[in-house]
């Protein structure tokens, strides 16, 4: 059986150029399927919905990897946190069983790794509103990653799933435009750098299930970076 390839999520251009770059050499189902969703949620859950609903073939694992915010202290810009579970803004939780065995794949490569609860919020979340969060449980914060969770669990629910963020600013440190001061650079260079660990992970998780999961043909993707 033809190990099916895995598609990793992004909701920015500078995301799917770091990650096309990166080693991904031994990758189960060959090179992975990189999309860029736009940012927010609706955009998100919409390019999911899109890609798994109806078209022929399938799809190993999906990831969602991307630049996040910490929320509170503790987690330094290009620290990478991996999600065992998202919420939104709602406060709907969705469980991830992928987030230990990132979490040892990112570390046996070298990267300082946290692994906890990710919020998805509907706006850029600052200030008091971080450290709200952080009371409440979380590590990171983005915008995308729980509109994904809750379009997998609709369209594709066995599929295997996990979320990584690279710290891009946190509490102490907020990052007015991303590139512009090293924090930005640094988290470029780690999310490249956790390719390897990400088809480390997926060599774990790939089962013969897979083989019935929906992949779109190239005139679906109009945004597909690879």
């Amino acid at each position: 059986m033809t190990t099916r390839p895995l598609l990793v999520l992004c909701a920015l251009g500078p995301e799917v150029w770091a990650l096309r770059g990166g080693d991904w050499r031994g990758a189960a189902g060959g090179s992975p399927v990189l999309v860029r969703t736009g940012v927010g949620r609706r955009r998100a859950g919409l390019a999911v919905r899109r890609l798994l609903g109806s078209a022929p073939g399938g799809y190993g694992a999906v990831v969602v990897a991307g630049f996040g915010a910490a929320v509170g202290p503790g987690v330094l810009p290009g620290d990478v946190v991996a999600a065992d579970g998202v919420r939104d803004a709602e406060g709907h939780l969705y469980p991830l069983d992928s987030g230990a065995a990132l979490s040892a794949a990112l570390k046996e490569r070298g990267l300082t790794v946290h692994t906890g609860v990710h919020h998805t919020a509907d706006h850029v979340v600052r200030g008091i509103e971080r450290r709200a969060l952080h009371l409440q449980g979380a590590l990171a914060v983005d915008m995308e990653a729980a509109a994904v969770l809750a379009a997998l669990r609709e369209v594709r629910p066995v599929l295997p799933a996990a979320v990584l963020r690279v710290v891009v600013d946190t509490p102490e440190h907020e990052l007015l435009r991303f590139g512009t001061l090293p924090a930005g650079v640094r988290a470029w260079r780690t999310l490249r750098a956790t390719v390897p660990a990400l088809v480390d992970w997926y060599r774990q998780e790939r089962t013969p299930g897979s083989a019935d999961l929906n992949h779109p043909t190239s005139s679906t993707l109009p945004q597909e970076a690879s």
